[in-house]
């Protein structure tokens, strides 16, 4: 089955209000309600192993739209939004369960997941770019009950998972190439962080320390100067290749905590790569804003 991008649930510009916050999430829990119910209604013999999936699935986004609605003080209006909410039930995703022949429990479950794993991409997103403190709070919270249906999804998930086949525990630390990904995020972070010190030696002084205090741990006082080295004097073009590499490592370290949180062994475990991943969506977030201030389209 296809899996859209996480990283892709990117608000446009940033929410203003409390009207346009509650609109934007009543709009994806409704479009993600009747997603899932279609499929619920789903006769095909096919779709009969995932049908109390979607029932369950579906009541919840009814649910949703009800406690945000209560939340509003009143149903939240289409007319508060200023661009088309995304969709965080991708329409591809849906397809492939709903033509598929070997569609499954744990494929349904796995969607959800990837679901509310987007909508605590999305609403992480809208907190880094949002300047109302409100907005930013309720974002906040909205962030967290994602993290939490995630959790409760991906127990559900797991489950189905067993009774399916047997799991291979070697396999729980490494990703789908054999890969230990805890090597290669320290390596990657170590690599951006060098990027970003060549990206800052161009900047502004108030640009530069926005830069250099994206990251989770700060940098102290001397490293926010400029050197008087050769990265000064780079070159335009050599400079743009440099922020195209930030960005692009920024996205990799994001979604390598993210799969991390979705394969976690225990709650602590899930819980550190929840917070890892929400500080390096919010770093992305900001590389992305003074790529576009500076220059790199």
């Amino acid at each position: 089955m296809r899996k859209e991008p996480l990283l892709t649930a990117v608000p446009p510009v940033p929410v203003r209000s409390l009207n346009e916050l509650y609109a934007i999430a009543f709009d994806q829990a409704q479009k993600a309600a009747q997603q899932y119910g279609a499929l619920a209604k789903q006769t095909d013999e096919r779709l009969l192993p995932v049908r109390p999936v979607f029932e369950v699935l579906a009541t919840r986004e009814r649910n949703r739209c009800d406690i945000l609605s209560a939340a509003c003080g009143k149903r939240p209006n289409a007319s508060d939004l200023r661009w088309a909410p995304i969709d965080l039930v991708p329409a591809a995703e849906i397809a492939d369960i709903r033509n598929s022949s070997l569609s499954t429990p744990y494929a349904a479950w796995a969607l959800a997941a990837r679901h509310r794993q987007r909508a605590f991409v999305f609403w992480t997103y809208v907190i880094a770019l949002a300047e109302d403190p409100l907005v930013r709070r309720t974002a906040e919270q909205l962030a967290h009950e994602a993290l939490s249906d995630g959790n409760l999804l991906r127990r559900e998930r797991r489950l189905a998972w067993r009774t399916e086949r047997k799991i291979d525990g070697n396999d729980a630390a490494k990703n789908d190439e054999g890969i230990d990904e805890a090597g290669s995020a320290a390596l990657l972070e170590s690599l951006l962080l060098r990027d970003m010190m060549a990206w800052s030696q161009r900047l502004d002084p108030v640009r530069r320390e926005q830069l250099l205090t994206l990251d989770p741990v700060p940098l102290p006082p001397p490293f926010l100067t400029p050197t008087d080295g050769n990265d000064t004097g780079t070159k335009f073009e050599e400079i743009e290749q440099v922020k195209r590499r930030a960005l692009r490592r920024a996205e990799q370290l994001s979604n390598i905590y993210l799969n991390d949180a979705d394969r976690a062994a225990d709650q602590s475990s899930m819980e550190f790569a929840q917070k890892l991943a929400a500080q390096s969506i919010v770093r992305l977030a900001g590389l992305r804003h003074l790529a576009s201030t500076s220059g790199l389209q």
